[in-house]
């Protein structure tokens, strides 16, 4: 009953027509029995990397996106399947990853001859800063969420051609974000490994070689949206409107993974050296300026507002966290 109320909430803010609706609910009624295996792969994924074993964390992402790829292609191009079908493919591919990233942390475990000792697990200081920490990353996780939630409505706002095109391009970006993350994923193993020997040159080092990839792929995947944009949009939309929509906007799209590298590097290196609060308190200062950037932006320059704040919201993240580098070094090796 609790999941419905929190579905209709949702819709009803989010907005957008009755058709955008009743296919977005679908979808939200197979992909929420879902939410249990993303969270437990979520955790997965954390300890394969803090183990500096990404491979299998790959291994299981590269596991899970084929698997909801070649579902969504079957229920939807074969059996002619709608929302529904997406929604099912979710469903089957996440629990499908986390069975698999659970036998491969099995395997680890049995291997590295690993046992259950109740009281360091049960142990109230580490239990307390646990806690502590999660929800320092809850509460920013829940200002990011609300971030792009808050742009998905107001392009909802705008009618169903923007609102998909908009998705169209978001896509884009969260591909390239992917890529990039990786580099944010190494970083915060190789800066939790030197914060917890106290070695200051591999930290700055690890922190150097890493954001200097990133750039790399960020700026590599910004050329690939923008000269390859036109093409990728008319792979994922047949519709005409659509595609137009969507190559008026693709330059904010093509910019937002070279704007948004920085701020995602910040987290890896953030989370290694587990500057919790910093990451909490930074976020919720850019949650406000992307606000501001909005209610300025949106009303004068409408779609192209929203795109606008939404970029400023990725250097504003960028910008506060290097506001922070040089108390967090200080504090990792006092």
């Amino acid at each position: 009953m609790v999941i419905f109320m929190i579905r209709e909430v949702a819709f009803d803010l989010i907005g957008g027509s009755a058709h955008i609706r009743e296919h977005g609910e679908t979808y939200f009624n197979y992909r929420i029995w879902a939410a249990p295996a993303a969270l437990s792969n979520y955790c997965v994924m954390g300890w394969f990397i803090g183990q500096s074993k990404a491979r299998l964390a790959f291994m299981v992402q590269l596991f899970l996106n084929l698997t909801n790829m070649a579902l969504s292609a079957l229920f939807v191009l074969k059996l002619g399947m709608t929302s529904d079908g997406v929604g099912l493919a979710s469903l089957i591919a996440e629990w499908s990853a986390v069975t698999l990233a659970l036998v491969l942390a099995w395997s680890v475990l049995r291997n590295m001859g690993a046992h259950v000792s109740w009281p360091r697990i049960l142990d109230r200081g580490r239990l307390l800063k646990t806690l502590g920490m999660n929800g320092d990353v809850m509460i920013r996780t829940l200002c990011l969420v609300f971030a792009f939630t808050w742009f998905t409505a107001r392009g909802a706002r705008a009618g169903d051609v923007v609102i998909a095109a908009n998705a169209v391009l978001i896509n884009l970006f969260e591909v390239s974000a992917y890529l990039i993350d990786g580099f944010a994923y190494a970083s915060e193993a190789l800066v939790g490994q030197s914060v917890g020997a106290k070695n200051r040159a591999r930290f700055r080092a690890a922190i150097r070689l890493t954001s200097i990839w990133a750039m790399v792929v960020g700026l590599s995947c910004s050329l690939v949206i923008w000269f390859a944009g036109p093409m990728l949009i008319d792979m994922m939309t047949v519709s005409e409107a659509v595609r137009e929509t969507a190559r008026i906007y693709l330059p904010w799209a093509a910019i937002s993974p070279l704007l948004g590298v920085i701020c995602f590097q910040f987290d890896g290196i953030f989370t290694g050296a587990m500057a919790t609060k910093d990451m909490r308190n930074m976020m919720i200062v850019s949650l406000g300026i992307f606000m501001l950037a909005w209610w300025l932006l949106e009303a004068p320059f409408g779609n192209h507002g929203l795109w606008a704040a939404l970029n400023i919201f990725f250097v504003a993240r960028g910008v506060t966290f290097f506001s922070r580098m040089g108390s967090l070094e200080r504090r990792a090796f006092a």
